[in-house]
This record gives C-alpha cells, structure tokens and sequence, in this order.
C-alpha cells in the first residue's frame, strides 16, 4: 500500500464529477461479445519490454518529497509509477499523482508509453472506470490515448456488452478526430449501432454526441455503412439545430457552424439515388430519419420551451422544415424503386463489414503496434542512459564540493 499524502479532497475540489458508463458488467459464463481477435488484445508484446523493478511506496514518497520542494517530478518517475501498480487499489490511489503530475510544470512530458501503461493497469486490474473517468476529464490527468489503446477500451467495454460505455469512448474519439485508422471506424461503428439497437432515451446532449460520431465516422467509410450512418449522424445533429439552434451543434465540438444539417442529410439520399450503385441505405435508418422529422414538426407547429434559443437564422432554417419532409418522401421512394434501401438494420449491415474487414486490419494493426513498441522503448532507454549521466555528473559535483 502507497505510504504517501493522498489528497483526496484535493481531487473532490478540483474535478467536476463525471458520470462513468461501466456499471453494466455482466461477469456471467455466457458467451460475451468480442470483436477484436485474442492476438491484438493480448500483452505478450507489452509485457516483453525491459523491466525497471521499483518500490511504489518508494516512489510515491519520491515524488512527494519533490513537489514538497517545489521542484518537477520527471517523466520517467511517473511512468515507473504507472508501470509498478499492481491491484486495484493502487490504480485507484494512482490518480491523485496522475493529476499531481498534470498540474506540475512537466505536465507537458508524460509519454506517450505511459499514457498507453495507465489504461492497460486499468484494464487489467478491473478498473475500467478509472480508465473512463480519467479519460473523460483528459484535461485534468492528460490522458490522450492513441488508436490502438482507443480499440482496447471500446473493445472492452463491447466485450461485456456495455455498448454506453463503449459509446462513451467513442465519443472522445470524435473530439479527438482520430477516426483515420479502420478498426477505429469499425469498432466505432459497432459500439453506437449496438448502442442504437437498444433504442435508448438520449437527451438532446446525448443525440448531438450521437449524431457527430456516427457521421464522422460515416464519412470515412464510402460503403452502405458509411453512408447509413452519416444519414443518420446528419439527422440527429439536424434535430438539435432545429430544437436549440445552430450555436448548440458546434460548441466544443468538431462540426462546422453552417446551418442545414437536415439539408445535409437529404444530400446523402440524393447521391445514393443518383451517383452510387453499390450503395444502399438501411431501411431502420430511413425510418429514424422520418421518425426525427415527424418529432420536429410537432416541435415547429407548437410552441416550445427552446424557442427562445433560436435567433433569426435558426428561424429561417425551421421554415424549411416542410420543404425537408417532402423532399424526403420524395427520396425514400426513389431509393425503394431503385432498390437502393437495404431491409437489414444497421447493427447488421456493421456487422457483416466487421466479418469482412476487421481480420485484416488487425495484422496492420499489430505490425505497426510493434514498431510503435520498440521506438518508445527505444526512447526510454534514452532517458534513462541522460537520467544516469545527470545523476553521475551531480554526484561528482557533490563530492568536488565537499573536497574543497
């Protein structure tokens, strides 16, 4: 156990609290959803690096003593610790150093190794939430994973079947804009369409979240899946613009400010009835697109509590709203006489891509997750050989001193 001053009033104060999504585990011996194959999530690789044994208790009061004295803990110090943790418990303790270390002047300098080692120790030892919450407030510990530790924790929580949570890191991808590698795409799309498949009550929040991942995500993906979900994705983010205003769909998000979403999204059925012949839309998407136009016309035709949200663009763009609904009817059924709808939902259509493509974006995955390994080890040893050559140079000038 950590001997140290864990200021856990410290965290209290100074972090908003975070709703985490792992509460719904199942740990039951029935067979459980799992996408990524044994090979991409097992250790073996991580695990063959060079081992640096440290005490945690040691380092712990290490780093107490040097921010007592006002001076920044190294990087190499918090990775050791990272490194070191070895139950749940110190997982748990680990987070006010990780916080300690964020608001120090090296906060710049945690590596990207370390970054890596936090949410495996979190995987490892049950503390997913840990990993989530620390995540969720990345600003705060300085938790910006790469892809391949982004697969891992979406990969994770799928495995239990908590597709919210799995959502949940999905969404700090989209924020992030790091959907270029393809088993991101992938994994991301099955984590929000198992999500939709539940058909949960989403705020507005929750449905402007929604909406911008499956349609970023959607735009990388110029297939059936791709273009169903950036239908979908267009809409939801339509309906928050025309329910609260466009200024509700960009803040602190990565979409531009331009009003039309909804147009947007009637483009999509456009092209696909007029450019692309492989293409077809899921029939269950199309039907929440009419289903969010039928909501908003209730919304359009009363008075409602976020009228006052709207300013005089926003207006403009809701007196479109008829034009939108017939302009739909009038793709829908062009789509189903050239039969460019697809009666598989889109959990299905996602599904059927994962079985196509995922295999072999895995062995890119793990060739790349390799080299990636070996530099940051590579690196590391670098640091280590300055930090002996700095720790020998002050010692010859300790002892040139106490000579003289």
């Amino acid at each position: 156990m950590i001997q140290s001053k864990m200021a856990a009033s410290i965290l209290q104060r100074c972090l908003r609290p975070v709703q985490t999504f792992s509460k719904c585990v199942n740990y039951r011996s029935i067979a459980r959803r799992c996408l990524l194959s044994s090979a991409y999530t097992d250790t073996a690789v991580w695990e063959q690096r060079q081992k640096d044994p440290q005490d945690l208790g040691q380092l712990a009061s290490l780093m107490d003593r040097t921010y007592e004295r006002k001076f920044p803990v190294s990087s190499l110090v918090i990775g050791r610790f990272i490194d070191s943790l070895s139950s749940r418990e110190e997982v748990d303790q680990a987070e006010y150093y990780l916080y300690k270390f964020r608001h120090s002047p090296n906060c710049w300098y945690l590596r990207d190794w370390s970054v890596h080692s936090w949410f495996r120790q979190c995987l490892k030892y049950g503390a997913r939430d840990k990993a989530l919450y620390t995540l969720k407030n990345k600003v705060q510990f300085g938790m910006f994973p790469d892809d391949f530790t982004f697969n891992l924790l979406i990969d994770s929580f799928i495995k239990d079947n908590d597709f919210k949570g799995a959502c949940s890191v999905v969404e700090e991808v989209m924020l992030q804009e790091s959907f270029e590698r393809i088993s991101t795409q992938i994994l991301s799309l099955s984590a929000l369409s198992k999500h939709l498949a539940t058909k949960p009550e989403l705020s507005w929040q929750e449905e402007r979240i929604m909406g911008a991942s499956l349609m970023l995500v959607g735009l990388k993906q110029e297939n059936s899946v791709g273009f169903s979900a950036r239908l979908l994705g267009y809409a939801l983010i339509g309906k928050v613009e025309l329910s609260r205003g466009i200024h509700a769909v960009f803040h602190q998000m990565p979409l531009i400010w331009t009003s039309g979403y909804l147009g947007r999204a009637l483009a999509v059925m456009d092209a696909v009835c007029s450019d692309l012949r492989d293409v077809k839309l899921s029939e269950e998407v199309l039907d929440h697109v009419e289903k969010i136009l039928q909501e908003l016309s209730v919304i359009s035709d009363g008075q409602s509590d976020t009228d006052s949200l709207l300013d005089e663009e926003d207006q403009l763009e809701r007196l479109k709203l008829p034009e939108y609904m017939n302009r739909f009817k009038e793709l829908k059924e062009r789509l189903l006489t050239q039969d460019k709808s697809d009666p598989s939902s889109l959990e299905s259509l996602v599904s059927a891509l994962t079985r196509q493509t995922l295999a072999d974006c895995e062995d890119a995955d793990l060739s790349e997750y390799r080299r990636t390994v070996r530099d940051w080890e590579a690196e590391r040893q670098q640091l280590i050989q300055r930090e002996r050559e700095t720790k020998e140079k002050n010692l010859k000038e300790r002892l040139k001193k106490q000579a003289q």
